[in-house]
């Protein structure tokens, strides 16, 4: 036996390795002992050896620890240790049995054989107890392994059962038999003994291990179930299973997500790039070279290096993004791209088992092959594509993950350094733009993971299918070839115009979105003034010119679609046409023409995927251009400020200079502010005084001196910060609620009342940027958290300017001045009155951003320098009280020697004498203002705030005050399924001819597309085109026709949706752009502005771009499927019984996927806004966040709100593997189907089985395609949803009416104002803000409104202008009802000048008359009257002089003055001020008094009073209370009338 054997593996077995009439040419096929004793067990253990360093980097990447002992892997020990034992003994019995004096040889193989299963076993025992020792629950290696070894085992069965029955009939024959059985009898149990084993072993690898006990993370029992899942249950996502249904039965809501996986949260993907961050910093600077430790992952912060770094270190170019992100997320994604490597050989093994079933079909006629081959083939076929099914699902699962993580980094870069940029960083780009590199750039990246690997990918799949070509067609392949390549630089040159549409498109829509945000944030002003057309035009002509880019980018994204869509026609049209046409012997059979369709099929892939992938890298590469501009931009310079404690004094600037990055603010600057010292900064508007609290903070940019503070800082800024939180968290900014200490601070800032005010006390929630306080209110939220954050120095900008003087003087008293709560702080106040002066303990003038003088008050007195004119010119304004006055005077003789000084004030005090009166503010008692009774007073108010306590803790009380404190309603996600109406809205908007148009040429384009394919098959078994060249050339000709026929169609049907979309995208965003203006104010205040720009970005963004793609995937590929179905059932008609099975199985996969990934879709994008508006509002609160030094708790927040969208987002990640699994099985079973048909059918047309089986080869990728996009489209027709329902809100009353021409010119011409019996609310099922109002104003008189907080006093205005509608009653104006008028016929006569002055970004002259319909000389008339003439004349660019976003680069004096002017421009009859004089210091003040009392004689003025001379020479005054008139008469009646309210409030203020 042993004699003739040949080859070195015959003589290693002992026996024939490989016998082809045995296995391959037979009916019966077998495989050889020998081939299946080496060759079937070596390949699973090759494979395992392979493959075990993934198992090695799991134990090490694993996070958790310690599998406790279960009954699963005390049963995998066991298994493995019989199968340890039986392979020992095989060897034993081996040596004992054969070779030496026994008859039997001793073969290599009987050695080796067990040596190599036994070796290969023990690796995998070992294991087992690592696996658990390092918490693995489950790995793919070994699971693989025993399916394997298994699966190739199951041949040998076969044989050994065979031989087992030879031998027993040998047996039974009762011959008398030399030959000796044992060893083979021993074989065959033991065989059998361990393929139990192994089957074993394969069940028990399909269940996942226990869980860990100790895990880094706490694991809750939402956890989520893919962490625990076994590898056979995470590569058909079975675990997802559970989410599926859930989704499917009923809505799926937030509270049935599972948690984050650990790896990816921030705290686990930050440290990494940071850590890589760095090290590329660090790289970038030249003759640095400390090396510095790993990213320090200190109680959860990253920290991350200013790329700007110190001064020193000379710069070598920008750091990138892209180093890191490589470093950081380069593992996983190299791990994708071995998996994409199978399966892009997969791919190309499908046409070579394609040509061999064409080649059984083929021989049926001549002498047919068994039928077990065909079936082999079909079986193979179905195989190959399930193996890359199942690979292809978890390359795209781990490049989503690395997309995620990339995303999760970037925001979180992103978020750090918008809290460190510098001001000159922070003026070159807007909020909106920040936000946008955070939503739009960072979300690039996510999308383009996935196709990265195409970058190798498709040049490699191009390459290996043009060397299967030229196999089959010859060099005529090059031809194709040239066609491809011809195409490539023609699509080159159009993306390169796509891209510069693009950025132009970006640049549009970022200005539009930039002055939608601005014109939301203004939008209270735009309705006061009538202003909404303008800006309504300003936002439609910027949409024009994107939408015109738009309209390029279609006709060119048509143009490249057309070029695909013909490129692979035009390719197989060419080689097969000089294949034909070089030689006369080439003919055309059926196996070379649909192996090489079906190759030319899998080349069209990489193909379209290019271009698509060259144009996704560009503007990939232009966020990563943007997002490095950002990261490397100019940071604060933590160094600009010391923090020296050996320096004398707590807060000190030496010789200092500073400016804002262009040109010097402050120069020579010397402050000292010794411990417990309050120091006050004063001068005019603009002298530098903000300026100075900025360089103490380390805002500004330091250009000489020494600046030190030594502990703890707060800081309340000029313009109140408050974040979209409760009232309580404004004010405890992330410290412990101590609830005595809060209620003194809150006592202490006359919070008090305010909160008694508010619905839910301090548990309301304020609106986005304080939207529903009051000024005052903002302020005195803002220093009560400065004065409950308990810092060592105190930096207070101007904290009295927006309340009245009431309270300022109950402020100062109880919390700045000497007696205050901050009493042994250090402190610098920056303010305008004069009345405090006195009590400072020293005073620094400022004056054209230097200090020119300081000392004490008395000193400055006495120097009769700039401080005495500063006083003299602040006496003169008549507008401080008495009492304050006396102060002064004695304050002033005590110093002695300064006649001219105590001239003055004895003059003003006669004044004050005249007109007394304040808006008061409920403060706890009169008396404790005075100082008189203080002693009353405090016990007064301590029995006040235990019983306040008391009432506060009743729990009834806080769940009322929660649902009531709601302002913000939170945003509705949708629930099901999308409605109909809305595609029909869509449709609509699309217009029907270009929909009908767009079907109809989809189905000429298949029509086409199947007729060409037909006609190849003809062509291909007609056997006399070989002879016959004129034959042929008819055949090619007709093939042509019909290509060209595909290609003009393709071309108009994507031009037609791409039109059609678009002009659908201008007419919604048109309509959401006019209704959103025409809201009443109150939807505004309950819907954050984050919101709605979200609808103007991000879903107009949708409809333009992402929704037409898809819409133009879907229709192609659903006639694609079409056209399959059909080519398949006219080859195998049988098929069709199959296809209602396999329908239906689709069907199910979609519905429940489509449900699911909706709702998770939608729950992710509501989960996202909160990362952007918490964004947003930490850049404008920057400078707050540094100066209470709470950078990191901001932080941990964003990393919070990014991992709980992720947590939404994950989920839906998986949902579409889920379904890719589920579908893609779908697909392989129909290929499974029309091959088994074709095979068994005993069909004999060669052409129609393969052009069948080709067809079907195609139809998994194009399913796949057709419920993703399909689902994409449900997803994303959300957007046309919301903005549906944004259109369908409640609209304000009409903006002009046709009655309205009748009214005269210059109406109203009295200024004649009427209230009758008026009643008003600011919302439905709110209480009446009026309650039933009347009084009469003649034309021209000047009325005076009072009253305390809340008591309607600026509802007064609002109902004027028809903000907010009546609820019973009617305001008359000169007779004419004003709710019988278009809103902006009422507006636009009336003029009002607000109480906080909002500026747009654009010129001053737009800013002043956005119209365009005054003069020059008018408007420069109003800005002399209006003290702004030499500011604006010394600007360069005089009236065109940019105002930056928010009116930035003016002081809040300027703008102040800036509506002023804007009065005066439109100069109406009936005037309306909003306590205007809030934040302007007393000059300014001054000015504004005298010119509203030259320039409005004739007019009716009505004003709502802060300070007293506001209402000194006013006609009459009236007085509110809780929405009622309480008096309505002169101020001289009611001050000689004891019993008047009025003369009470003037009592209180010591003025009677």
């Amino acid at each position: 036996m042993a004699e003739d054997i040949g080859s070195p593996m015959d003589r290693f077995c002992g026996s024939t390795f490989w016998n082809a009439t045995e296995t391959w040419y037979t009916n019966n096929p077998d495989f050889t002992p020998c081939f299946e004793q080496t060759a079937l067990v070596w390949m699973p253990c090759a494979f395992y050896w392979a493959f075990v360093v993934f198992d090695f980097y799991y134990l090490k990447a694993s996070l958790d620890r310690n599998i406790p002992w279960n009954k699963l892997s005390v049963s995998k020990m066991l298994v493995n240790l019989g199968l340890l034992v039986i392979t020992a003994l095989d060897l034993i019995m081996a040596l004992v049995k054969k070779g030496g004096d026994s008859e039997l040889p001793l073969y290599d193989l009987d050695v080796w054989g067990p040596i190599i299963k036994f070796v290969t076993f023990l690796l995998i025992f070992i294991f087992i107890p690592l696996n658990r020792k390092y918490g693995v629950q489950t790995s793919g290696c070994q699971f693989i392994f025993w399916f394997l070894l298994t699966v190739l085992s199951i041949p040998r069965c076969r044989t050994e059962v065979r031989a087992a029955a030879d031998r027993s009939k040998i047996d039974d024959s009762q011959q008398p038999s030399e030959s000796d059985f044992s060893w083979e009898e021993y074989m065959y149990v033991s065989f059998f003994v361990s393929f139990t084993l192994y089957c074993c072993m394969l069940l028990l690898n399909c269940f996942a291990d226990g869980q860990p006990t100790q895990t880094k993370y706490q694991r809750g029992e939402n956890e989520i179930p893919e962490l625990s899942a076994s590898f056979l249950s995470r590569i058909t996502y079975q675990w997802f299973d559970k989410m599926a249904l859930k989704g499917y039965r009923n809505p799926l809501e937030e509270k049935h997500l599972w948690d984050l996986r650990p790896q990816d949260s921030c705290s686990e993907v930050m440290p990494i790039f940071a850590y890589h961050w760095n090290q590329n910093v660090r790289k970038n600077y030249k003759g640095r070279s400390k090396t510095e430790p790993k990213a320090q992952f200190s109680n959860g912060n990253v920290t991350f290096e200013n790329p700007h770094g110190e001064k020193t270190g000379r710069k070598k170019g920008m750091a990138s993004i892209m180093p890191p992100i490589y470093k950081s997320f380069g593992g996983v994604f190299l791990f994708g791209a071995l998996m994409k490597l199978i399966t892009d050989t997969l791919t190309f093994a499908q046409p070579q088992v394609l040509s061999l079933i064409i080649g059984f079909v083929e021989d049926q006629r001549t002498d047919p092959q068994p039928e077990w081959k065909g079936i082999l083939f079909s079986v193979t076929l179905f195989v190959l594509a399930a193996a890359q099914t199942f690979i292809l699902g978890q390359y795209f699962h781990r490049m989503f993950i690395v997309g995620l993580r990339i995303r999760t980094a970037l925001i979180n870069a992103i978020y750090r350094k918008a809290l460190r940029i510098s001001n000159a960083t922070k003026k070159e780009s807007t909020v909106g733009e920040i936000v946008n590199l955070m939503a739009v750039d960072a979300q690039r990246f996510m999308e383009l993971t996935t196709y990265l690997n195409m970058i190798w990918s498709a040049p490699l799949q191009i390459g290996l299918a043009l060397y299967f070509l030229w196999q089959q067609l010859g060099p005529s392949v090059l031809a194709g070839l040239a066609v491809m390549i011809i195409l490539i630089p023609v699509n080159g040159v159009i993306a390169s115009r796509i891209k510069t549409y693009q950025i132009r498109q970006m640049k549009y829509k970022d200005e539009r979105v930039k002055l939608m945000n601005e014109v939301l944030s203004g939008i209270k002003v735009l309705k006061l003034y009538a202003w909404e057309p303008s800006f309504e035009k300003q936002v439609l002509d910027i949409r024009d010119k994107e939408i015109a880019t738009l309209r390029s980018t279609a006709y060119l994204n048509a143009s490249t679609s057309f070029l695909w869509s013909c490129a692979p026609f035009l390719v197989s049209l060419v080689t097969f046409a000089t294949y034909v046409l070089i030689d006369e012997n080439n003919v055309l059979d059926a196996t070379k023409t649909f192996v090489s369709l079906s190759l030319f099929n899998i080349l069209r892939f990489p193909l379209t995927m290019l271009p698509m992938l060259i144009t996704n890298l560009v503007q990939t590469q232009v966020s990563v251009k943007r997002i490095n501009k950002f990261l490397n931009s100019e940071e604060l310079d933590p160094n600009s400020v010391l923090h020296d404690s050996s320096k004398p004094h707590p807060m000190s600037i030496e010789n200092g200079e500073f400016s804002w990055g262009d040109e010097i603010t402050l120069r020579n600057i010397n402050i000292e502010v010794r411990k417990s010292n309050l120091v006050a900064l004063v001068g005019t508007v603009g002298s530098g005084k903000s300026s100075v609290v900025q360089a103490f903070l380390g805002e500004m940019e330091k250009l000489a001196g020494v600046v030190n503070t030594v502990g703890k800082m707060a800081y309340v800024p000029q313009q109140a910060w408050i974040q979209n939180a409760t009232v309580r968290d404004n004010i405890l900014f992330g410290q412990q609620y101590d609830r005595k200490r809060y209620n003194k601070v809150i006592d202490a800032c006359a919070l008090r009342a305010d909160i008694d005010i508010l619905s839910a006390g301090d548990l309301t929630e304020i609106g986005e940027k304080g939207i529903n306080l009051s000024g005052g209110q903002k302020q005195r939220i803002s220093l009560a958290r400065a004065v409950y954050c308990d810092a060592d120095l105190y930096l207070l900008d101007d904290p009295l300017s927006a309340v009245d003087s009431h309270v300022g003087k109950h402020i100062f008293e109880e919390v700045i001045g000497p007696k205050g709560l901050l009493a042994r702080k250090s402190r610098i106040l920056v303010t305008h009155g004069v009345t405090f002066l006195p009590q400072v303990d020293s005073i620094y003038v400022l004056k054209m951003g230097e200090i020119s003088e300081s000392g004490t008050f008395d000193q400055l007195v006495k120097n009769k320098g700039a401080f005495a004119d500063f006083i003299i010119q602040h006496l003169q304004d008549g507008n401080a009280e008495e009492e304050e006055l006396n102060q002064i005077k004695r304050q002033i003789s005590s110093t002695g020697d300064v006649p001219e000084l105590l001239g003055s004030v004895e003059k003003a005090i006669k004044l004050a004498r005249t007109e007394s009166l304040s808006d008061s503010i409920s403060v706890t008692s009169a008396d404790s203002l005075m100082g008189t009774g203080s002693g009353g007073s405090l016990r007064r108010r301590t029995r006040r705030q235990n019983s306040h306590d008391s009432v506060a803790s009743a729990a009834s009380l806080k769940k009322k005050q929660e649902v009531e404190g709601k302002l913000i309603e939170t945003e509705k996600s949708q629930t099901g399924g999308v409605d109909f109406a809305v595609y029909k809205h869509y449709i609509k908007s699309v217009g029907i001819f270009l929909s009908v148009a767009t079907l109809v040429l989809n189905f000429v384009f298949q029509a086409f597309q199947i007729g060409s394919n037909l006609w190849l098959t003809k062509w291909a078994n007609d056997e006399n085109v070989g002879n016959d060249t004129g034959l042929r050339d008819m055949y090619l000709g007709v093939y042509g026709a019909f290509g060209f026929g595909q290609v003009s169609v393709s071309f108009f049907s994507s031009l037609a949706i791409s039109l059609g979309c678009l002009e659908c995208s201008r007419s919604l965003h048109t309509t959401l752009l006019y209704y959103n203006l025409r809201w009443p104010m109150e939807l505004f205040d309950t819907t954050p502005l984050g919101r709605i720009v979200n609808r103007f970005s991000k879903d107009i963004d949708t409809i333009d771009n992402v929704l037409p793609f898809n819409i133009r995937v879907v229709l192609g590929q659903g006639f694609m499927v079409l056209a399959t179905i059909v080519v398949i059932s006219m080859s195998t008609p049988i098929f069709l019984a199959v296809i209602v099975p396999i329908a239906l199985l689709y069907y199910f996969a979609q519905r429940f996927y489509v449900a699911t990934s909706r709702q998770l879709m939608r729950l992710e994008s509501v989960s996202r806004s909160p990362i952007y508006s918490h964004f947003g509002e930490t850049v404008t609160g920057a400078p707050t966040i540094r100066a209470y030094n709470v950078g990191d708790r901001f932080i941990e927040e964003s990393d919070a709100k990014v991992d709980k969208n992720q947590v939404c987002k994950y989920p839906s990640v998986i949902a579409n593997r889920w379904l890719a699994i589920r579908l893609e099985m779908v697909g392989n079973l129909i290929i499974l189907f029309a091959s088994l048909f074709a095979v068994l059918g005993g069909q004999t047309d060669p052409g129609l089985v393969g052009l069948s089986v080709s067809y079907a080869l195609q139809v998994t990728q194009t399913l796949n395609w057709l419920v993703r996009m399909s689902s994409d489209i449900e997803t994303n027709i959300v957007s046309v949803e919301r903005i549906k329902e944004y259109g369908e809100t409640k609209q304000e009353a009409a903006w002009e009416l046709e009655q309205d021409k009748d009214k005269p010119k210059h109406w109203p011409e009295e200024g004649r104002v009427e209230f009758q019996n008026f009643q008003v609310r600011y919302r439905e099922g709110l209480d009446l803000v009026l309650r039933g109002v009347s009084f009469n104003i003649t034309g021209g008189e000047k009325v005076g409104i009072v009253g305390r907080t809340g008591a309607g006093k600026s509802s007064l205005t609002l109902a004027l202008f028809r903000i907010i509608e009546s609820a019973g009653g009617r305001i008359m104006i000169d007779g004419v009802d004003i709710a019988g008028m278009g809103l902006h016929m009422l507006r636009s006569r009336l003029t009002i000048i607000p109480q906080d002055p909002v500026l747009f970004s654009g010129s001053l002259r737009i800013n002043l008359d956005p119209f365009e319909i005054k003069t020059d000389d008018e408007i420069w008339k109003a800005l002399e009257l209006s003290h702004l003439k030499s500011f604006v004349k010394s600007l360069t660019a005089g009236l065109n002089h940019e105002i930056a976003e928010g009116g930035e680069n003016l002081s809040v004096g300027q703008r102040q003055l800036v509506c002023l002017a804007r009065a005066l421009l439109r100069k109406t009859k009936l005037l309306v001020l909003d306590e205007a004089t809030a934040a302007v210091d007393l000059e300014t003040d001054d000015l504004i008094q005298k010119t509203i009392r030259t320039e409005f004689k004739e007019c009716t003025v009505l004003t709502i009073a802060h300070r007293l001379n506001t209402i000194l020479d006013s006609d009459k005054v009236i007085v509110l209370d809780k929405g009622q008139i309480t008096e309505f008469a002169s101020p001289t009646e009611l001050l000689d009338n004891p019993k008047s309210a009025f003369y009470s409030m003037a009592k209180d203020a010591n003025l009677v």
